[in-house]
C-alpha cells in the first residue's frame, strides 16, 4: 500500500471543475473540456442538441459517445470515431458497452467512473495504462468523459475523447 486512499485506488481519475489545472494535460483534452464548458448554460448540463461536431471537427476523430440507457443502467456506443475504432480494431457503434469491453466491463475503475458521470453530472479526467482494449498494456491513455442532457438535468448521454499513447511517449 502506497499510501493511498481506497477511493483514490478504485476510481483513478479527477472529477473536473472550470478551476481545474489543465497545464498538463494533451491540448486535445483540454480544448474538449473546454467546448464542454463553453455548452454548459448557467443551470444544468448541455444536452446532444448542443454538441456540434462541426465546432471541433479536428476532434472527432478521437470522441466516442455513449447512450445512457436505464433500467437498467447500461450503455451502448452511439458514435465511436474514426482514431477510437482503429484503437479497438473494430466499428463498435450500436454496440452495447458490456459487449465491446466485456473484459472489464465490471470493474470499479471503469463502471464506477460512468456511474459517477451519470449520477453527478460531472465531468472526469484520467490518465493511465490503457483499461478498455485488450493486449494493449504497453500503452497509455489521456481521456476525457462529459455528462449530457437533452433535459439539462438527466444524463443520457455520456460523451468522451481519448488519447492514445505508445510506450516511448508517442501520440497514436
Amino acid at each position: 500500500m502506497t499510501g493511498e486512499s481506497p477511493l483514490r485506488i478504485a476510481n483513478p481519475h479527477l472529477m473536473c471543475t472550470r478551476e481545474t489545472d489543465t497545464s498538463s494535460w494533451n491540448p486535445k483534452v483540454v480544448r474538449f473540456l473546454d467546448y464542454w464548458h463553453s455548452l454548459k448554460p448557467e443551470e444544468g448540463l448541455p444536452g446532444r442538441q448542443h454538441f456540434d461536431p462541426l465546432d471541433i471537427p479536428d476532434l472527432m476523430p478521437r470522441v466516442w459517445m455513449l447512450d445512457v440507457l436505464r433500467q437498467p443502467l447500461r450503455y451502448r456506443y452511439r458514435l465511436a470515431g474514426t482514431k477510437v475504432v482503429e484503437a479497438l480494431q473494430r466499428e463498435v457503434t450500436g454496440r452495447m458497452f458490456e459487449e465491446v469491453h466485456s473484459h472489464m466491463y465490471d470493474t470499479e475503475e471503469t463502471i464506477g467512473r460512468l456511474l459517477e458521470s451519470v449520477q453527478h453530472g460531472v465531468p472526469t479526467y484520467r490518465k493511465g495504462n490503457v483499461i478498455a482494449i485488450d493486449k494493449k498494456e504497453h500503452m497509455t491513455i489521456e481521456n476525457c468523459v462529459v455528462p449530457m442532457a437533452r433535459d439539462g438535468l438527466l444524463v443520457d448521454l455520456i460523451i468522451g475523447i481519448s488519447v492514445l499513447y505508445l510506450h516511448d511517449g508517442r501520440e497514436v
